[in-house]
């Protein structure tokens, strides 16, 4: 059907086509009409502050284009400045499309501000695929996934470098890429420069994180929500961790109830760790490190194939500070971190929880 022109006195009104391919968004005023759309094209759109770019409640099977740079006015707020929820979904960035957070102008309050800094992207999807989305200075947590289920994710880049760089000490609370409570997601082909987890799960089953380089932040973490929180068949292969405050955090809050089930952890590049190598403890939250670790069973880890050197003798290669029945049915095959001695530890770090049937150096002085 063609489009329906209508002549009023001097105004022309263009009624858009039935038949039209796609729609493309100027305002974020225009989204209830976009969504009626099964591909939507955003260009270089300006988001106003404290108003989130709502991209839920999509039709079944839409695709979802970014081109161009996508800003944010500033507030201080929770966020997300992005959400994106539906099935069978297609979001893809091109390779000129960027989402500046402008993050700079939330950094000035360091690790412990109270600032309220928003979240950058929540998805909530099912039977999908997010590819090729680039994050530019992000204000805190870049890229969460929560209560997905059968998605693929790649290409994810979470570029802090130029304004927050982690030597200067700018960029605190930027988490990379989040997966909460999902199942069968798969993370890819992906970058992450900043200054925290660069990736971290709480929760979730059937996950693959693939092909991971991490820099500037807090290495690769696998962590308890509490409240029976469980992460169960993930695995963590052929990924790099450079020049960061640890390299493998393996962390489980004082007091949470829940487990870890079939984590398989192999093909890893450490280099220049700053802190901790490999950290595994359970003692997470008030307290820190010498506080004593709650049981969390961790059962059926495997540690393969994972190599590095710290960046000087203050931090340590490996530590373990675990309830004396939380390690089950562990294997660690082929780990080597070196140049750790802990010197910067007072009183000096020691390990406990180690499974009897290992000979685990740990906590090297």
């Amino acid at each position: 059907m063609a489009a329906a022109v209508f002549t009023l006195g001097c105004f022309l009104f263009v009624v858009a086509s039935a038949s039209a391919q796609y729609f493309e968004l100027k305002n974020v005023n225009q989204l209830n009409e976009a969504k009626k759309f099964q591909k939507i094209v955003i260009r270089n759109l300006q988001v106003p502050a404290g108003v989130t770019l709502d991209l839920t409640n999509l039709k079944d099977g839409t695709t979802v284009e970014f081109h161009g740079r996508i800003t944010f006015g500033y507030k201080e707020w929770r966020g997300p400045l992005v959400k994106i929820g539906g099935k069978r979904l297609n979001i893809v960035g091109q390779n000129t499309a960027r989402f500046d957070g402008e993050g700079q102008r939330y950094w000035k309050g360091g690790r412990n501000t109270k600032m309220l800094k928003p979240r950058f992207l929540e998805a909530i999807v099912d039977d999908s695929k997010i590819t090729n989305l680039y994050f530019l200075n992000t204000p805190a947590m870049a890229f969460l996934c929560n209560w997905c289920h059968n998605t693929a994710i790649s290409r994810i880049t979470v570029d802090n470098k130029a304004a927050g760089d982690g030597r200067a000490g700018r960029a605190f609370n930027t988490d990379g890429i989040s997966l909460g409570y999902v199942r069968n997601v798969q993370v890819r082909d992906s970058y992450v420069f900043n200054q925290d987890d660069c990736f971290v799960t709480g929760a979730g089953e059937d996950m693959l994180v693939e092909n991971l380089t991490c820099e500037g932040g807090n290495g690769i973490s696998v962590g308890s929500l509490g409240n029976r929180a469980d992460v169960v068949k993930l695995t963590i292969r052929n990924c790099k961790v450079i020049n960061s405050l640890t390299g493998i955090n393996i962390k489980t809050e004082i007091g949470a109830v829940g487990l870890h089930r079939d984590v398989v952890i192999e093909n890893i590049e450490l280099k220049q760790i700053h802190q901790y190598g490999i950290s595994i403890h359970g003692n997470e939250g008030n307290g820190f490190p010498s506080a004593q670790p709650t049981l969390f069973s961790l059962d059926r880890y495997t540690f393969r194939n994972i190599r590095g050197n710290m960046l000087g003798a203050g931090g340590v290669n490996v530590w373990i500070w675990l309830h004396p029945n939380s390690a089950k049915n562990w294997r660690w095959e082929n780990v080597n971190v070196v140049g750790g001695k802990g010197t910067m530890f007072r009183p000096p770090l020691t390990c406990k929880g180690i499974p009897g049937n290992l000979r685990i150096p740990c906590a090297e002085r």
